[in-house]
């Protein structure tokens, strides 16, 4: 099975362990002295529409990739994402 850089964009990244959804890849590390596909990058998401910046990226050895499929990568990572807290809003009386 072959496959272009183009075609990994377009795949999820799924962890293994839990199932979490950790995004798309956006990015690749290439070793360029031996021609060698390093690394997968998932960006970080936006923090206030992204005013406020990003969160760290995620780096994913090529050593850590389980499985690349049809439309899913499944990887072994063992760090967990950050989620979006859901804020409370004050009650208000009219």
């Amino acid at each position: 099975m072959t496959c272009r850089v183009c075609d990994l964009r377009n795949k999820e990244v799924i962890c293994k362990g839990n199932g979490v959804k950790l995004g798309c890849v956006d990015d690749v590390l290439i070793n360029v002295t031996d021609a060698r596909l390093v690394a997968i990058v998932i960006y970080g998401r936006l923090k206030c529409f992204g005013l406020l910046g990003r969160c760290d990226d995620i780096v994913i050895n090529w050593e850590n990739i389980a499985l690349i499929g049809e439309d899913t990568i499944l990887v072994d990572y063992n760090s967990t994402v950050p989620r979006h807290k859901k804020r409370k809003l004050p009650m208000r009386f009219f």
